[in-house]
């Protein structure tokens, strides 16, 4: 188990939308699935303490951390998830949602991935805000994901990737390969 949260930061031209493709770079064995919760940043946050994290929070999505193992393994991480539309995020944002313990599922075609609960989080949301900010400085509207349930996995073109969280909704993703 980490003893502290992991973090990595994800480039604006990796942000898609929903029902926007996903463009799966040719030549890798392992461009993975990764349905997460964003906390969606609803101002200014500077080495805030636990206890005010939630006043904070603008809302919540869905999110999909489009991952390139190979490209992860070499580091540093960007690459590996920063490509253009390696961030598809949506379809809404939900203000009045309690994320203390939410479903997160993902399908690939219709097929069952991920599921997992939010509950089952190393790291609480408080707790996630509290370590970025202390060094980084979070802008309003900017995007922390949450983690990811056990089972990622590989995407293909001609796939359709769904990230479901209950209470805010389904995100869907057609997979092309990269032009």
């Amino acid at each position: 188990m980490p003893t502290e949260p992991l973090i990595f930061m994800k480039p604006a031209s990796s942000l898609s939308e929903a029902g926007k493709p996903i463009h799966r770079p040719c030549g890798y064995e392992r461009v993975d699935h990764e349905g997460e919760l964003a906390i969606v940043i609803g101002k200014q946050a500077i080495n805030i303490d636990l206890a005010h994290a939630d006043d904070y929070i603008l809302g919540y999505t869905c999110a999909n951390d489009i991952t390139v193992r190979e490209l992860q393994k070499k580091g540093p991480w960007l690459r590996a998830k920063g490509m253009d539309s390696f961030m598809p995020i949506g379809p809404r944002i939900v203000t009045d949602l309690d994320p203390s313990d939410v479903a997160v599922t993902v399908r690939v075609n219709g097929e069952t991935r991920q599921d997992g609960r939010t509950s089952q989080f190393i790291f609480s949301i408080p707790e996630i805000l509290a370590y970025i900010t202390r060094d980084i400085t979070l802008e309003e509207h900017d995007l922390v994901l949450t983690g990811t349930p056990a089972g990622v996995g590989n995407l293909a073109p001609g796939d359709s990737v769904e990230v479901e969280i209950s209470g805010i909704g389904v995100l869907c993703n057609p997979v092309l390969a990269r032009p």
